[in-house]
């Protein structure tokens, strides 16, 4: 009987020896295991850096296109200024063009005054100038202030003075004009000097 226990007994021993690599399979799935989520985490840190790589470039790119639209605008500011400084310094040319041939007729007239003895016909040839002149300012936008029996507006009248009037309807009027007014485009250029009845 003792034999048998003995037995029985190595058998279990056994049995121990036998079960403890099992136990060890387990311990050695689980170090697998905990590798695996290693070798995801290093694909995880390569698709960031792919990303952060990828975002990288978009920025340099917005960066890029920042610069060129800043470039371009500054070039455009810099071209708008320099036209502007251009229209102020030159916009008058065409004005000055079409005042030279009236300037032109004065000449002849005050050379044709010294030769002449005619009155009449200087003071027709003077009459044209003038009435030319008004007509090139008028179609260039400048027109003369009434002031004959109107109101007085200080939006476009300046009173030089005032002058005490008997009629009572001639209170608040112009009743005489010292110096004639303009607009240009319907903007008060010089105000018409005028005396006010009171």
């Amino acid at each position: 009987m003792s034999q048998e226990k003995k037995k029985k007994q190595e058998e279990s021993v056994n049995n121990q020896s036998v079960a403890e690599p099992e136990l060890e399979t387990p311990s050695e799935e689980s170090e697998n295991k905990e590798e695996q989520p290693k070798a995801d985490g290093t694909e995880d840190t390569d698709n960031l850096a792919a990303e952060v790589e990828e975002l990288k470039k978009k920025i340099e790119k917005l960066n890029h296109e920042v610069l060129l639209a800043r470039a371009d605008f500054d070039n455009y500011r810099k071209r708008t200024l320099r036209e502007k400084a251009e229209l102020l310094k030159n916009g008058g040319e065409d004005c000055m063009k079409h005042i030279l041939p009236i300037i032109d007729d004065f000449e002849r007239g005050l050379l044709s005054i010294s030769e002449t003895s005619d009155v009449e016909a200087v003071k027709e040839g003077m009459n044209l100038i003038y009435s030319k002149f008004k007509t090139y300012l008028e179609q260039h936008g400048v027109k003369e202030i009434k002031t004959d029996k109107q109101d007085f507006d200080t939006e476009y009248h300046e009173a030089v003075t005032t002058f005490p009037v008997e009629d009572p309807n001639q209170k608040g009027k112009i009743i005489d004009c010292v110096q004639k007014g303009y607009t240009l485009n319907d903007k008060v250029i010089r105000y018409a000097k005028v005396v006010v009845g009171e």
